[in-house]
């Protein structure tokens, strides 16, 4: 589908941006969709994913960004999230709870193909690409977040952890947005 966009770097940025904006509304509607069928284990697979996809991208952004604002923010993002995965599973191993993947979760595919996109890319449209998918991934994240997820939650624990790092989701997304205008002038 955005296929021809492919000729350029610059290209390359905005079918990544497209992709990522496409991957990430899919993401807060396939959480919606599926909100009849959450139980806390699938619950906490997406979780588990949202974070394990968001290491992914703030360790390649660590590595191949053109500035040191981009890496040290891919960084934090890593830190962050490694933090909160690792909360995450501890919580879900004290409670014996197995997370659960939803069948037919397209999010995993879209994941990689964005993945490989961003590799793809080098200097400041690497960087442009790295903020304008963190921005929105983090919207994503926030809406199926606030209006699917936590909603359905059962177990207090598990909600309890959920409601302690949902505003470092928001300040994740601010600070993206910020970048992400920087350097689109």
């Amino acid at each position: 589908m955005f296929a021809f966009l492919l000729g350029s770097r610059v290209k390359g940025a905005a079918v990544v941006a497209a992709v990522t904006v496409f991957s990430t509304a899919m993401f807060s509607q396939h959480a919606r969709a599926q909100s009849a069928k959450l139980d806390d284990a699938t619950i906490a697979a997406i979780f588990d994913a949202a974070n394990t996809w968001d290491i992914e991208t703030g360790s390649l952004a660590a590595k191949q960004g053109s500035t040191s604002e981009a890496r040290a923010f891919g960084a934090m993002l890593a830190r962050d999230h490694t933090a909160v995965r690792t909360m995450g599973r501890d919580l879900l191993k004290k409670l014996g709870v197995t997370p659960t993947m939803p069948a037919n979760f397209p999010l995993a595919a879209d994941h990689v193909a964005t993945m490989k996109k961003l590799h793809a890319l080098k200097g400041i449209e690497f960087d442009r690409a790295f903020y304008t998918l963190d921005a929105a991934y983090h919207t994503a994240v926030i809406d199926a977040v606030t209006t699917t997820l936590l909603p359905a939650i059962q177990n207090a624990e598990l909600k309890a952890l959920v409601t302690k790092v949902a505003p470092n989701f928001v300040a994740h997304r601010d600070a993206a947005v910020a970048l992400r205008d920087k350097y689109s002038k």
